[in-house]
């Protein structure tokens, strides 16, 4: 019997609010969009939707993953595939 090494690696990322005025992330795959008042970002735990206002990206380096984003932040939240399903569900069940 053939034996195989499965290496599994866990995915990491790191989120880090300073006063609700900078981000630092690391882990960023993507940027999918950005403007001053939202920016979303594709990361090694999901999507990550920023909300805020006079959003800018003083650093961004996809390469590594790193990004720091500075403005008056009102929210971040993740989104993953499960939480797409769900608001996909809750919509046809709305318009049935």
């Amino acid at each position: 019997m053939e034996r195989k090494d499965i290496k599994v690696t866990e995915e990491k990322s790191t989120l880090k609010i300073e006063s609700r005025k900078r981000i630092f992330l690391d882990g960023v795959s993507d940027v999918v969009s950005f403007n001053e008042e939202q920016i979303i970002l594709n990361t090694n735990l999901g999507t990550l939707h920023i909300k805020g206002e006079e959003l800018k990206m003083s650093k961004l380096d996809v390469q590594n993953g790193d990004v720091i984003i500075n403005g008056n932040i009102n929210s971040c939240i993740y989104l993953n595939k499960d939480n797409k399903k769900n608001k996909e569900k809750l919509l046809s069940k709305l318009f049935k």
